[in-house]
C-alpha cells in the first residue's frame, strides 16, 4: 500500500515540477519586454511568450515517461474489460443456445452470395427471353442470330415433352 502511495506522490510531484517550470518561464517571458516596445507590441510578445510556454510544457507534460505509463496502464486495462466482456457475453449466448455474432454474419454472408447469383441468373434468363422474342431491349440480344430469334422460314429445333429435340419449319 505504501509503495502505491508513494509511486502516486511521485508522478504528482513530477506533475508539479512540470507545471511549476512553465509558470515560471511564462512569467519571465511575460517580463522581458524591451522599454522601447510600444504596448500593443508588448501584448503580442507576451501572447507569443505564453503560447510557446504552454506549448514547450504540454510537450513535456505528453512526453513524460509518467503519463505514457497511466497512459499504457489504461489502454491495457481498457483492452482487457474489452476481452473480458465479448468473452461474458459469448458464454452466455452459449448458454442461452442463441446464435452468436459471428454465426449471423456468416449467414448474412451465403445469403448475400445466394442472392447475388440468383440475380445473376434471372438476369441471364431474361436476356436469353428478350432473345428468343425478337426484342432487342437489352443490347447483348441484338447479337442473337435470326435463327434463334425464330425469323420465318428458318429451322429450329425444339425440345418435346419428352426431351428430344425435333426439328421444326416455321
Amino acid at each position: 500500500m505504501t509503495d502505491d502511495f508513494t509511486k502516486a506522490a511521485e508522478q504528482v510531484g513530477a506533475f508539479q515540477k512540470i507545471w511549476t517550470e512553465s509558470f515560471t518561464q511564462l512569467m519571465q517571458t511575460a517580463f522581458t519586454t524591451t522599454p522601447t516596445s510600444a504596448p500593443p507590441e508588448v501584448l503580442r510578445e507576451m501572447r507569443s511568450g505564453i503560447l510557446k510556454s504552454l506549448a514547450r510544457s504540454w510537450d513535456e507534460f505528453l512526453r513524460s515517461p509518467q503519463f505514457l505509463d497511466v497512459m499504457r496502464q489504461w489502454m491495457d486495462s481498457t483492452i482487457t474489460f474489452r476481452k473480458m466482456s465479448n468473452e461474458w457475453m459469448a458464454r452466455m449466448r452459449n448458454d442461452l443456445q442463441a446464435p452468436s455474432r459471428d454465426d449471423i454474419d456468416t449467414i448474412m454472408l451465403s445469403v448475400r452470395h445466394m442472392e447475388q447469383r440468383l440475380l445473376n441468373r434471372v438476369e441471364d434468363l431474361s436476356k436469353r427471353i428478350d432473345g428468343l422474342n425478337g426484342n432487342s431491349a437489352h443490347p447483348e440480344a441484338r447479337n442473337v442470330p435470326k435463327k434463334a430469334a425464330g425469323a420465318k422460314g428458318s429451322k429450329s429445333r425444339v425440345r418435346t415433352s419428352s426431351g428430344n429435340r425435333k426439328v421444326a419449319t416455321k
